[in-house]
């Protein structure tokens, strides 16, 4: 297997081109070495001819995959930010996953665009900067809906950089929430290297204490950026075409549907309140510029949705907001490892569809769920599924707590004549704690929660932090 590139332009598109040289570092390492924006771009070469990344352009490819494919979900384990911390922590913890990427290219691969090596125990040969083996890519596009780049069948595109560092970047995201778990630095990092089976082992154990060293070695650029954050307030831009479907409604939601939420009284209210037009409703974005929805949003399509498929189910709509609210703060894209609104992942979302006969929307890949509606669907419809575990009837506690971390993961213990289920990792407590008090504050206040009502820091009525 080889390939054969001699500039930037063989191995990437025009538009990625074109995000490069808009950083500014490698726009100034660029012109250093004589290249000119509109001419080909050489690829450096080490003294033995080898093609290779400098840290600089390592650094920006990781970047750019980040915010245009991962914003706000990869590696839980280095996401700090939940619902109380600032967008600018956000921003530095996004600075630290980066890190992550460069500091595994640097160990398993030099930086090295053509790396090749073969796993003999797994019969396996990984391949390009991160070293993904092509059954690997091609599991994470046709099992985990990673559909950005296509790759089946031409396993030669992972030598490509982008390619390549988008599928160890959707490999480390699987990592860090495998078996429904929040995993930690050290056990992806090790799982990364060796497999789920020797992430505990000793034989990786070295590897992640080089890893250590190797991303210290990496901190004087990160404290550099994140100084400069600190000053200048404002996250890194990242803009492209694809930028512009988080920007309007109707780019990521179907006419028919876009048509329902117009015709619902509080949310034409809203929208002409704020001075959205047909055909170009607006987002709500944060600091960050990632989109998120509105309470009265929230409400409407939870409404819609169950009205429309769910209304014999017993299902409530302030059940399915609060949910929205627990699981990815009512971002579109989701937060941590939970992916959409409602944080449905495609496994589960593809499993619905196929198996269980939701088939109202399809969901042929992760970026079907970026849909307010597809994911709120498809959250429905798993909390249905839920209500019947197993052919018998199930509590409101047992649904919540098996949507937020798998029924698989609750242990039914008897004390007594009493039942009652505890969650295997303790932090689903307090996640359940959350979702009952959001619950009871959304059951008297979601109707009135408007952008009106709501201040930027905290609503005044419910007094959660709120955006409006």
């Amino acid at each position: 297997m080889s390939v054969s590139y001699k500039y930037w332009d063989d191995c990437v598109d025009l538009e990625e081109m074109q995000l490069l040289w808009k950083d500014a570092d490698v726009c100034k390492e660029w012109i250093d070495a004589g290249e000119k924006m509109g001419k080909k771009v050489l690829l450096s070469r080490d003294p033995e001819g080898q093609l290779y990344l400098t840290q600089t352009e390592m650094r920006a490819v990781a970047e750019i995959v980040v915010h245009l494919h991962f914003n706000s979900q990869l590696a839980p384990v280095l996401l700090i930010s939940f619902a109380f911390f600032t967008s600018l922590q956000q921003h530095a913890s996004l600075l630290l996953l980066q890190d992550m990427i460069c500091a595994l290219a640097e160990i398993i691969s030099d930086r090295q665009l053509q790396a090749e090596h073969y796993d003999r125990k797994t019969k396996q040969t990984r391949i390009g900067i991160m070293q993904i083996a092509p059954e690997t890519a091609e599991w994470l596009v046709r099992e985990m809906g990673y559909r950005n780049y296509e790759i089946e069948g031409i396993s030669t595109l992972l030598f490509r950089p982008f390619v390549n560092v988008y599928f160890g970047a959707a490999y480390l995201k699987w990592l860090s929430y495998c078996d429904g778990k929040e995993r930690t630095e050290e056990f992806v990092i090790r799982a990364y290297r060796g497999g789920i089976k020797k992430a505990t082992h000793k034989s990786t154990a070295d590897f992640f204490q080089r890893y250590l060293s190797i991303k210290q070695s990496l901190l004087p650029k990160r404290e550099e950026d994140i100084s400069d954050a600190l000053h200048t307030a404002r996250p890194i831009s990242v803009t492209s075409g694809s930028g512009e479907r988080w920007t309007y409604w109707d780019s990521r939601v179907s006419s028919e549907d876009m048509e329902e939420l117009w015709r619902h009284p509080e949310v034409l209210k809203e929208w002409t309140r704020s001075g959205e037009r047909r055909g170009r409703v607006r987002f709500s974005h944060d600091s960050e510029k990632r989109p998120y929805l509105s309470r009265v949003e929230v409400k409407a399509v939870a409404e819609l949705i169950i009205s429309r498929y769910f209304s014999k189910r017993g299902i409530k709509p302030t059940a399915l907001a609060a949910l929205a609210e627990v699981c990815s703060m009512r971002f579109v894209n989701g937060v941590r490892a939970r992916t959409g609104l409602m944080g449905i992942d495609y496994p589960t979302a593809a499993w619905l569809y196929k198996d269980v006969g939701c088939r109202v929307y399809k969901v042929m890949s992760v970026d079907d769920l970026y849909n307010p509606f597809v994911s709120m669907y498809f959250g429905a419809s798993y909390l249905a599924w839920l209500s019947q575990y197993e052919g018998r009837e199930r509590s409101y506690q047992f649904i919540v707590q098996a949507y937020l971390c798998g029924p698989e993961n609750i242990q039914k213990r008897t004390k007594g004549a009493a039942a009652y289920y505890e969650t295997l990792e303790p932090s689903f407590s307090i996640l359940l704690y959350i979702y009952y008090y959001i619950a009871m504050v959304l059951k008297a206040t979601l109707d009135r929660c408007t952008r009106e009502v709501c201040g930027p820091k905290t609503c005044k009525r419910c007094e959660l932090p709120c955006r409006p």
